[in-house]
């Protein structure tokens, strides 16, 4: 629901992790955000959510008044992937939206 969203409680970095049922290919990420400076994107195959390694990280743009809309085209095979928002143009951020798109 678009009414619905995920926000920091303002100390930095801050993260969550998307579990999948089994381990799935995703070829692109997508995040529809709020004021989120740095993005690190992490994968784990393993069947519990350890021994991370990194996927993406990058700068987002600062969008006054309206979400950030990012894209990243991957080609990997995950069980989880972990978002850290390493920084932030603000004191709080929020996270509106998470797409993985794949087989």
């Amino acid at each position: 629901s678009s009414e619905t969203f995920w926000t920091t409680t303002g100390m930095f970095p801050q993260e969550f992790i998307i579990g999948f049922p089994k381990c799935v290919k995703i070829s692109k990420v997508a995040i529809q955000c709020y004021l989120v400076r740095t993005l690190r994107i992490e994968r784990s195959v393993s069947k519990d959510p350890v021994g991370f390694e990194q996927c993406i990280e990058k700068d987002l743009q600062h969008t006054e008044g309206q979400l950030q809309m990012e894209e990243f085209p991957v080609s990997i095979s995950t069980t989880y992937l972990r978002f850290i928002i390493k920084s932030a143009f603000d004191h709080f951020v929020s996270v509106h939206r998470v797409m993985a798109e794949g087989t």
